[in-house]
């Protein structure tokens, strides 16, 4: 799936995704993880912006507190089904995560799961698939948030996985950027396809990735 990933840092994003206007501020992580702000390429007024979306969406709908595991992901085919996701995928709010690689775990037979870092072979830079929305909760608070769309797995992160991986992140073609931003909802949908095993790479990493603590270059190198 995708509970961790890597941000690029902020010169190279914006040199993949070329936002018509920049508000967002970040730099380099090696150990993103739910609930916290992440940059986010978006449309507004018809010209694209890179904004700080929080990772875990809450529905604009939800009244009081969120509560409970933050929704990091939502597969590409609930989009229209889930009460969550519905008005957000038919309002055409959908975004682009810039990443430079994510983590998935592997479930050895001895029931240790082992971290690896995925990347592109040919790409520092990619963006993943997500929807965002827009809450305000009781006394005026506004956050907006985000999911990642998920799509089923290819034969890389198949292997990685306990008895088969279901889903990986859904990895943006370029000629897919302004389709996913732009188009309409069955477009957009058609952008969502697992990304080839051939164009991707994978070793394992040291455990360290597991606290969500832990934040340095040193969690993406080959374990020793």
């Amino acid at each position: 799936m995708c509970e961790r990933y890597v941000l690029p840092d902020q010169i190279s994003a914006e040199r993949e995704f070329l936002p018509g206007t920049a508000w967002w501020r970040f730099a380099p992580k090696f150990n993103v993880s739910a609930t916290q702000y992440v940059p986010a390429i978006r449309l507004h007024a018809g010209a694209s912006e890179g904004v700080m979306l929080r990772w875990g969406l809450i529905p604009s709908w939800f009244e009081g507190e969120p509560m409970g595991a933050p929704r990091t992901i939502v597969a590409g085919d609930r989009l229209l089904s889930s009460k969550v996701y519905r008005a957000a995928w038919l309002n055409g709010q959908r975004c682009i995560l810039p990443v430079a690689g994510f983590y998935a775990w592997q479930l050895t037979p001895d029931k240790y799961r082992q971290p690896f870092f995925v990347r592109l072979t040919d790409r520092t830079v990619f963006g993943l698939a997500a929807v965002w929305d827009r809450w305000v909760g009781e006394d005026d608070d506004v956050i907006e948030s985000c999911s990642v769309i998920t799509v089923p797995a290819n034969e890389l992160l198949t292997a990685l996985g306990s008895g088969g991986e279901q889903a990986m992140p859904a990895i943006l073609r370029r000629r897919d950027y302004q389709r996913w931003l732009e188009g309409t909802p069955v477009a957009a949908a058609s952008a969502l396809q697992s990304y080839q095993s051939k164009w991707m790479h994978a070793h394992p990493v040291s455990p360290r990735i597991n606290a969500s603590d832990v934040d340095d270059p040193a969690l993406i190198r080959i374990a020793s």
